[in-house]
């Protein structure tokens, strides 16, 4: 853990925002002045493991703790904190009472939610009304709950349900409650078109059991005293609802372009197109309808790029992708069909392998930045085709680290017909910054986009190498 270096005047600042971003992989803890800038960051592993209850859960008291321990290493900079903002990966839940949580939280990867009841698909409803797919694992919340249900039932018979960004801000502030943004991330909890609990969740007593719905910018109240006390923390901080992590970086956006097609990036790659004309989702692509701060329906794709990224890279730095070993490998024929993981994506149920003109090749087969160059070819070619399908407009932002692979940037912005391609260029990752506009989203005046446009990458056989790789995912 560290932070970062510390003006003298960030050291005496008011009116400075705590953000804490609680991801899958990490999680982090920043402060933020009136401005935006940051005046320290720190972060740590997000980490799981078995509970006594016989399923992997996310380790919330490790987190506490080193969050407690980063908070208190802030020093001086906690006088000035006014406000404080959650955003966290979806697919998680907890059940607290007034003494705390409950039960663990289910971590999604938990292999055991694989075991449902055989009349499962017709329980959850149709799929016109959740408008999610039926998920692997845990990635559809209602499956963890339906699980607890039948093996601890007689636990879930107290305490309220909180989406995972609003459990931390309940630590924080004690006041529970619900965001739309997450209780509508492929939950099967909540009718996104209608904004309402699903039905399964209303006939199961889980809706009855969720917290208050609340905005993701409104004010909680403030820390709790006791909290407050123990960590150095003023009592007027106040503590907002928080939001669901790929739509606090939605956010960011939504009030400079309502129209236009989000790409973010790292363990999952997510495409978000609010204002797309309206088309048919599909749940057997991972196509889905995501819900917006504002509680407007965005039609979403998505697919654990990140993972699969790293799995052709097979050990090699992404950052080796360079344009010379792509014109090799285009040359060649080399392409990468899917997938390569089954958690999720248009492809989850496709069996990945490499090819060139002569047929499949053994990946090690590839030096290490001919094995980053096409992961980052393949992640494009996986983003385009959710892009189109999902009738994204123009722009099209890239937020994330695949932001700063050219290859990937160029071979997206060359393979999508809507052309405006743009990466941020802001500092602060965007579901950060998301966060911490919520903080200010009543404000008058809004921070103004930090982007910078991607020139497409041309080159003679990459048209012919996507017709390829089309007609082979189309045959499989």
């Amino acid at each position: 853990m560290g932070a970062a270096a510390l003006s003298e005047d960030a050291k005496v600042g008011t009116g400075l925002d705590l953000v804490l971003d609680i991801g899958k992989t990490r999680a982090r803890l920043m402060v933020l002045d009136a401005e935006g800038q940051v005046l320290a960051a720190m972060d740590t592993a997000s980490q799981a493991r078995p509970c006594a209850l016989g399923y992997s859960a996310l380790d919330t008291d490790g987190l506490a703790a080193w969050l407690a321990q980063a908070i208190v290493s802030l020093g001086p900079l906690r006088d000035g904190l006014r406000h404080a903002v959650v955003t966290a990966h979806g697919a998680a839940f907890a059940l607290v009472d007034d003494d705390g949580l409950v039960l663990p939280v289910p971590d999604y990867e938990f292999e055991g939610f694989d075991e449902r009841p055989a009349d499962w698909v017709g329980d959850i409803g149709d799929f016109a009304l959740t408008l999610s797919p039926d998920l692997p694992r845990g990635l559809n919340a209602a499956t963890q709950l339906d699980w607890l249900q039948r093996h601890h039932g007689h636990l879930l018979q107290r305490g309220q349900w909180l989406p995972y960004a609003q459990y931390w801000a309940w630590w924080l502030s004690g006041v529970a409650a619900s965001e739309v943004s997450s209780l509508g991330c492929h939950t099967h909890l909540w009718h996104p078109a209608q904004g309402r609990f699903s039905d399964l969740a209303e006939r199961r007593g889980w809706a009855a059991r969720s917290a208050p719905l609340r905005r993701a910018w409104e004010v909680l109240g403030p820390v709790r005293p006791e909290l407050g006390a123990r960590l150095g923390l003023p009592a007027s901080l106040h503590v907002h609802v928080g939001v669901h992590d790929s739509n606090a970086c939605l956010a960011r956006y939504l009030r400079a372009a309502p129209r236009m097609t989000l790409v973010t990036t790292g363990t999952w790659v997510v495409v978000m197109a609010p204002g797309a004309p309206y088309r048919a989702l599909d749940p057997r692509a991972d196509l889905l309808g995501n819900v917006s701060v504002r509680q407007g329906l965005v039609p979403t794709g998505r697919f654990m790029g990140g993972r699969e990224l790293q799995h052709l890279c097979a050990g090699a730095d992404p950052a080796l992708a360079n344009t010379a070993d792509l014109d090799d490998l285009l040359a060649r024929g080399v392409m990468a069909l899917p997938g390569f993981e089954p958690q999720g994506g248009p492809f989850r149920d496709q069996t990945g392998q490499v090819v060139d003109a002569n047929g499949p090749i053994r990946l090690d087969s590839l030096s290490p930045a001919q094995r980053a160059t096409l992961a980052a070819l393949y992640c494009a070619q996986v983003t385009a085709w959710i892009t189109m399908q999902l009738g994204g407009t123009a722009p099209v932002v890239i937020e994330g680290p695949f932001a700063d692979n050219a290859v990937y940037t160029g071979v997206l912005a060359s393979l999508l017909p809507t052309g405006g391609v743009s990466v941020s260029t802001d500092t602060l990752e965007g579901t950060a910054r998301g966060a911490w506009m919520l903080a200010h989203w009543t404000d008058p005046t809004h921070t103004p986009l930090a982007t910078t446009p991607v020139a497409p990458w041309h080159h003679p056989a990459l048209a012919g190498l996507q017709a390829a790789w089309l007609r082979q995912i189309s045959a499989n």
